[in-house]
């Protein structure tokens, strides 16, 4: 089996996907016009797509007091730094520094508009 998609129930979908297309490089795929505002987003190399929607039958989560530990969606990236810093011009804010892990990995936590936590990461070894 494959996974399809990843879904997340978001404060607004369809600024949230066009903010993730503007800055990170992401496309809608399908968008639904439907009361939940649903946008199914791809990342630039056409392999990950997440679906955005906004449910009021479903709590939505608290993103913003959220541990970006617990949740996140992490963008590999060439350069965390520069990166990073487009980002928080571009309205999101950090959460915290840039780290590097033993095995080299450099990892960047970021909020997006809306609170959701993305993360930043180089590899040292790509996961694929």
């Amino acid at each position: 089996m494959n996974i399809e998609h990843i879904a997340i129930n978001v404060e607004a979908p369809n600024k949230m996907a066009q903010w993730l297309g503007d800055h990170l490089g992401m496309r809608v795929v399908r968008a639904m016009n439907d009361a939940n505002e649903t946008q199914f987003i791809v990342d630039e190399a056409g392999r990950v797509v997440i679906e955005l929607y906004n449910n009021p039958a479903s709590p939505m989560p608290d993103y913003r007091g959220m541990n970006p530990l617990v949740f996140h969606i992490a963008f590999s990236v060439d350069d965390v730094a520069a990166a990073r810093e487009r980002l928080i011009a571009a309205g999101a804010t950090a959460e915290g520094d840039i780290n590097t892990t033993p095995a080299g990995d450099q990892l960047a936590f970021l909020r997006d508009p809306w609170g959701v936590p993305l993360q930043l990461v180089r590899r040292s070894k790509p996961m694929l």
